[in-house]
């Protein structure tokens, strides 16, 4: 069995649209839509994370406000344990590299890897994050 890679994505909520982009053609899941995120790194919180790779991957400056459901998926290229960041926009500016704010009954269209199915339906149902304490 694969190492557990353990993933921040930071969802980002702002009049009520989310931040989503699409997978390059030459990373895993190409083609797929998704939340800005990535690894964390050693002696970083998943929260930490997602505020930093949502900077880094799409320039917009967020702040973590809460928790979605965790979810662990085990995909053919890798196993992955998903800590969904609830986030909102700290500085409002344009989303870069090709990421773009979706209305909310917008995210039913757009294709998301499998490990995202519990958070989606958790949005699409208006079930609010956990408040970070």
């Amino acid at each position: 069995m694969q190492k557990l890679k353990r993933i921040a994505v930071a969802v980002v909520e702002h009049k009520n649209r989310f931040l989503v982009g699409v997978r390059a053609p030459n990373d895993s899941l190409a083609g797929f839509h998704e939340f800005p995120g990535g690894k964390i790194e050693l002696e970083e919180s998943p929260q930490q994370a997602a505020v930093r790779e949502c900077l880094e991957e799409s320039g917009v400056q967020v702040v973590a406000v809460g928790m979605y459901s965790q979810a662990v998926h085990h995909y053919e290229h890798a196993s992955v344990e998903l800590n969904f960041v609830a986030c909102a926009v700290e500085q409002i500016s344009d989303p870069k590299h090709g990421f773009q704010w979706m209305d909310r009954h917008s995210l039913k269209d757009c294709t998301f890897p499998a490990g995202n199915l519990q958070l989606l339906l958790e949005l699409r149902t208006n079930v609010p994050p956990q408040p970070l304490n």
